[in-house]
């Protein structure tokens, strides 16, 4: 018999009506009726096996490229980076990383490895999961080109080994089979590609110096469109320190927006929005955003 949230005994921790805002880069948001931090893998597959299968699953990652509406999360959030860290080399040219792993790890240990091209991983500001989710990428190299299969759980508890060929990969965008979230990846590296350590912290110097990384914010908003870029468009809009509310556009990366001053996610959105529809009416160019924007509108 399936059981509620409330009703399952896990290993792992059950919290209620927990606060978003301390999950998600941007410091803001609604809540999660339920939040499931599992002590296992064996624990997260007895829990999705317990719940009942009406009940609303999201899959939290570290919550970099992430907007919680103000109205909060029904259902259950599974946070299940904890148990999601690993990283090893299984031969020459090959790793498996957990989903939970954040990407500057698995970029600093493959230039130990000698492994490339692995250094634009140190530019994705999240996780391995959240760059699979999304084919996240940096400084020209894109996750999924690197991917030779992934490990996923479905909603009854079941793992799966998917290879690349079952998913529709494109520019920041990732269709697989539903109701299944990433564990894990196996990434292969190039034998004549040498890393290079240097080049990952210039990588980082330079995202450091021209993008405000001490402010809470999600990381690039949009897309960049074909043959341009996000930024030069909402900055050549006029729209480098607009605000909503307490939500600003960067004035150090137009495609940046951060939370200045307690904003919140309503703010956020509606800034968002404002910044698309100028693009569109300054450029005719109609920008998509990439953060995930999910929740219940406030009432």
């Amino acid at each position: 018999m399936m059981a509620t949230a409330a009703n399952i005994r896990a290993q792992g921790e059950i919290r209620h009506d927990e606060s978003m805002s301390r999950h998600t880069s941007w410091r803001t948001g609604g809540t999660a009726e339920t939040l499931f931090i599992p002590a296992s893998i064996d624990d997260l597959s007895e829990f999705l096996e317990e719940l009942d299968a009406d009940t609303p699953i999201f899959w939290h990652g570290v919550g970099s490229n992430l907007l919680v509406r103000d109205g909060g999360l029904p259902g259950v959030v599974i946070s299940a980076t904890k148990i999601l860290r690993h990283l090893e080399q299984i031969d020459r040219y090959t790793v498996r990383a957990g989903a939970g792993l954040p990407c500057t790890q698995l970029a600093k240990q493959c230039i130990r490895w000698k492994l490339g091209p692995s250094e634009f991983f140190a530019g994705i500001p999240g996780s391995v999961g959240g760059a699979l989710a999304m084919n996240a990428g940096a400084h020209g190299g894109e996750t999924w080109e690197r991917v030779e299969s992934v490990r996923t759980i479905d909603r009854a508890g079941e793992i799966h080994e998917r290879s690349p060929a079952e998913y529709s990969v494109a520019y920041r965008s990732v269709t697989g089979p539903p109701n299944e979230w990433f564990i894990e990846g196996t990434f292969r590296f190039e034998p004549d590609v040498v890393p290079s350590m240097d080049a990952m912290k210039t990588m980082l110097e330079r995202r450091k110096a021209t993008q405000p990384l001490g402010l809470p914010s999600c990381g690039s908003v949009f897309r960049n469109p074909p043959g341009d870029h996000a930024a030069r468009l909402i900055e050549a809009a006029g729209l480098k320190g607009y605000r909503v509310g307490g939500a600003e556009v960067s004035t150090k990366h137009a495609n940046f927006i951060i939370n200045r001053d307690d904003a919140t996610a309503t703010d956020i959105e509606e800034l968002i929005e404002h910044v698309r529809q100028t693009v569109l009416d300054v450029h005719g160019i109609e920008l998509q955003h990439e953060v995930r924007i999910v929740g219940e509108v406030p009432a």
